[in-house]
């Protein structure tokens, strides 16, 4: 039971990635031989809905960011972005029919054609 407390707590506190989506983003860190590296997530203006997400390797933490650890990997959220992505869940996916990293937000309302966008 207490497991399930603690989970449902982080999801609120800020993102969360599946073990997929981490392991992946540990594998390309470790091709380019960078350890001092995080995985960054942050909204910005752009899209049709007027917000879309952006996840690269940053080696920079600002003052602000919430940070978090997935089994090893740090992921950074700077303070402006952490209100919109609290509850997201950031997944990998390898099928045929899609490759990449996919964003389940609760607090997105609604899709555009573009599929990055959000309100």
């Amino acid at each position: 039971m207490a497991a399930e407390t603690t989970t449902q707590e982080t999801t609120q506190q800020g993102v969360v990635l599946t073990d997929a989506a981490a392991s992946k983003a540990k594998g390309l860190l470790e091709q380019e031989g960078r350890d001092d590296l995080a995985l960054r997530v942050q909204v910005q203006p752009g899209g049709c809905s007027g917000l879309r997400y952006e996840l690269y390797f940053d080696e920079r933490e600002n003052d602000g960011d919430v940070i978090q650890d997935f089994g090893g990997l740090s992921v950074r959220v700077d303070r402006m972005s952490a209100p919109y992505l609290t509850g997201a869940v950031i997944d990998f996916v390898d099928s045929i029919e899609k490759q990449g990293f996919t964003i389940d937000n609760p607090n997105a309302q609604g899709s555009c054609a573009c599929g990055d966008s959000f309100n």
